[in-house]
């Protein structure tokens, strides 16, 4: 198998990508290393089975030619600063949405049919059902994040009836773990390793939500990949439990063992978009022999470790 993956130094797809070489598969990253990072291609970089593009995937000549040859596309190339979204609004339309049209006609160009796209727990908004499955009734969208990649589903979707394409969407919790570029974890260990002795939270500290560690990820796409037959298949990522953001900042607090004044903004959600209750149901995953190996708060612990054993990332800003 030859597999393209957009976004392939970045988080999820790095991990992917390494994933996909030590069992054997030939991978092309595609990336234009605006969030991405070229420390995270390093052991890729020495395999003979790996091949880099550096391009945006607004260059559609240089994506159809990247794609030559390729039998599998993962589209993890996006925006995903879903709490700044508001202040550049064509951001999440153009990245992710309209990027997923580009990415889609460079496969039909090639003749590439199966695609695995990573989409958010976020399309479900402030939903009524929790915890939410698949075929949860829609709410109003909070997010221009959630509503830019319920639009990428859609197209995608479309071309798997209109082109015979066969398509695989994974609505994730927040992911954790190695090369976790931005998000609670991060924000927290960069204000206290600043300041140890006081630490401001956004909303009031008892937002729910769900996380999952990447290396559980990466195991769940590949057991859909591997059992799911239908045309367009739908799958929560998650586990089976959920935290308050405050049972975050003790995990995080005692592993760096400081113990700060805690103070909040207040309010049950810490920007607009960010739904105060986030928990998904994974019956559907699990029915296919998937469970994750890792506890939330394993996942926080390690993503600390990660973060402090690599503290450059914590000057690359959120």
């Amino acid at each position: 198998m030859h597999y393209l993956v957009t976004g392939g130094a970045g988080f999820i797809g790095s991990n992917m990508t390494d994933r996909l070489l030590s069992l054997g598969a030939e991978v092309t990253v595609y990336d234009n290393f605006v969030t991405g990072h070229r420390e995270y291609l390093e052991q890729a970089l020495k395999n003979p089975g790996f091949t880099l593009v550096e391009g945006d995937i607004e260059d559609e000549e240089k994506l159809r030619s990247a794609m030559k040859g390729v039998d599998f596309v993962f589209h993890f190339a996006a925006n995903a600063d879903v709490r700044m979204g508001l202040e550049h609004p064509s951001k999440d339309l153009q990245q992710n949405t309209y990027n997923t049209f580009r990415v889609l006609e460079a496969m039909r160009a090639n003749d590439v049919k199966r695609i695995g796209f990573s989409s958010t727990g976020s399309v479900y908004g402030e939903a009524e059902v929790i915890p939410t499955p698949e075929d949860a009734p829609f709410p109003v969208q909070t997010s221009l994040y959630g509503a830019s990649k319920l639009a990428g589903e859609g197209l995608i979707a479309a071309y798997c009836e209109g082109y015979d394409f066969q398509g695989y969407i994974f609505r994730f919790v927040s992911i954790l773990g190695e090369r976790y570029p931005h998000g609670h974890v991060i924000d927290f260990c960069r204000k206290l390793k600043e300041n140890p002795d006081e630490l401001y939270i956004l909303g009031d500290g008892h937002q729910k939500k769900s996380y999952l560690y990447v290396g559980d990820c990466l195991n769940a796409i590949l057991t859909v990949i591997e059992k799911a037959k239908d045309k367009i298949n739908i799958f929560n990522l998650g586990t089976d439990e959920y935290c308050e953001v405050n049972d975050s900042v003790g995990w995080i607090t005692k592993r760096l063992g400081v113990t700060p004044a805690l103070s909040y903004a207040g309010g049950n959600k810490g920007w607009i978009g960010d739904n105060p209750f986030i928990y998904l149901d994974t019956k559907k995953i699990r029915s296919l022999g998937w469970k994750p190996e890792l506890t939330i708060e394993q996942a926080v612990v390690r993503t600390v470790d990660y973060i402090m054993e690599n503290e450059w990332l914590l000057n690359q800003g959120s």
